[in-house]
């Protein structure tokens, strides 16, 4: 069983940055492709980003290109987001999740282990 657990959410105004941690426990975190997601209050949870398991590809929504940038350590079985120049459209509660036989997609049906998410706010 694989346990994914965010961290470093918070309130930001409109420009700032944040840099989201995910941790991962169990399972086999190199072999796994690493997603994010947003869910914003009486919306469907959408796709952020993507990395492969080695993270030589990364796949981006058009909402985070140029301003996200997701990478991971599998020496520390942790993935990141580094969120730059926030807007208050960003607002969301930001979930991390694990593809663990290392498939990509920007659906989140296709990933197996999901975190308990950080709250991201965006103050204009």
């Amino acid at each position: 069983q694989v346990q994914l657990v965010e961290s470093g959410g918070g309130s930001v105004q409109t420009g700032g940055s944040l840099n989201l941690s995910c941790a991962s426990f169990g399972g086999s975190f190199s072999r796994s492709t690493m997603a994010w997601f947003r869910q914003a209050p009486g919306k469907e949870r959408e796709f952020v980003a993507y990395i492969t398991r080695f993270g030589g590809y990364t796949v981006y929504s058009e909402s985070a290109k140029g301003r996200f940038a997701i990478s991971r350590d599998n020496a520390k079985d942790t993935v990141y987001l580094q969120m730059n120049n926030l807007k208050p459209e960003d607002t969301a509660v930001y979930f991390c999740a694990s593809e663990p036989y290392g498939g990509t997609s920007f659906r989140a049906d296709v990933y197996s282990y999901w975190g308990r998410g950080t709250q991201v706010t965006v103050s204009s």
